[in-house]
C-alpha cells in the first residue's frame, strides 16, 4: 500500500473569520444593499459597486414559471431584483415567490434588450437600462479575463 497523501488531499478548516494583527476581526465586504447606498449618495465609485455586485446575493421575484419576471410598463423592459429579502418583501408582498442568484448570474442570464431595477421601492433605488447591463458585462468580462 502507497502512502496517502499528507492531510488527505483536504485543506485545512478555515476558521469562521480571519484576525488581523490587532486580534480584531477583518471588516466584512460591504451587503449590497450597504454598496446600493453608498453608490447612490456618491461614495462608492462605479468599479466597486460592481465589484460587490457580481458577489453578492441578488432576491428575485417570479411567477408560476421559472425565469425573471419583468416590468414592460417602462421606456424599456427592466426586471425588478433586491438587494434583501425584506426589500423584496415590501415590493411583492410576504408570501411572494422568490429566488436568489448572485449578481455575476444576473448578468449571465439577463435576456438581451433588459435592463434592471435593484430596490424599486426603496430609498436608493438603482435602475440599469439594457446599455449600462452591457457595460457591466464587458466590464466584468474584460476583471475575469483580462
Amino acid at each position: 500500500m502507497g502512502a496517502a497523501p499528507m492531510g488527505g488531499g483536504y485543506p485545512e478548516p478555515s476558521p469562521p473569520y480571519q484576525e488581523a494583527a490587532t486580534g480584531y476581526p477583518e471588516p466584512s465586504p460591504p451587503s449590497l444593499s450597504d454598496a446600493v447606498r453608498a453608490f447612490t449618495t456618491g461614495s462608492l465609485a462605479a468599479e466597486d459597486f460592481q465589484a460587490i455586485f457580481t458577489t453578492s446575493k441578488v432576491y428575485c421575484p417570479r411567477g408560476e414559471n421559472p425565469g425573471f419576471l419583468a416590468l414592460h410598463d417602462t421606456q424599456q423592459p427592466v426586471i425588478p431584483m433586491f438587494s434583501t429579502l425584506k426589500e423584496l418583501r415590501r415590493y411583492a408582498g410576504k408570501e411572494s415567490k422568490y429566488f436568489v442568484i448572485t449578481g455575476a448570474e444576473v448578468l449571465d442570464l439577463l435576456p438581451t434588450g433588459y435592463g434592471f431595477v435593484l430596490d424599486i421601492d426603496g430609498q436608493h433605488r438603482m435602475v440599469f437600462d439594457a446599455k449600462a447591463v452591457e457595460q457591466m458585462i464587458d466590464f466584468t468580462m474584460r476583471r475575469m479575463y483580462g
